[in-house]
């Protein structure tokens, strides 16, 4: 394995810091919601900005400052952040909508009784707007990256 390559590989890197920093801005902004720290919202899928988001974003954006907007890499990157995105907001906020119903449901039906249940993940997927967000993050990220590296 050539690590010099992987260190050099700046969309691997814009995608990566992408990522991480969505994920990071998700506990100082909770934080301005609730008033309370939750470190463990780094770690956490859903919530604002979306990291799925900004880590596709980036990579798109990467692709094309890099490799040039008509190249066959910044199309497939293309098609698989609307991919992403898409799932993000739709398929995936869905099923954690019904997870939120369903653990209503099961909390009422097993009142007073002794089986303890797990809930299921409420928080999988995005709102528009966080994944909006993500997609800004992923934006400002691959330029800055790109003007950094040149």
């Amino acid at each position: 394995m050539n690590f010099k390559a992987i260190l050099e590989n700046h969309i691997l890197w814009t995608a990566l810091a992408g990522w991480f920093l969505a994920q990071a801005l998700k506990i100082p902004l909770d934080c301005f919601r609730s008033r309370r720290w939750d470190w463990a919202l780094f770690f956490a899928a859903g919530g604002m900005p979306s990291s799925h988001s900004a880590l596709v974003v980036a990579t798109a954006l990467g692709s094309g400052l890099h490799y040039g907007f008509d190249s066959p890499v910044f199309a497939l990157a293309v098609a698989v952040a609307l991919v992403v995105v898409y799932d993000a907001t739709g398929v995936r906020r869905q099923a954690g909508m019904q997870a939120e119903k369903i653990n209503v449901l099961v909390a009422e039906l097993l009142k007073g009784h002794p089986i303890s249940q797990k809930q299921l993940l409420e928080v999988i997927g995005h709102t528009p707007l966080e994944a909006i967000g993500g997609v800004l993050l992923g934006l400002a990220v691959a330029v800055g990256l790109w003007l950094l590296w040149g």
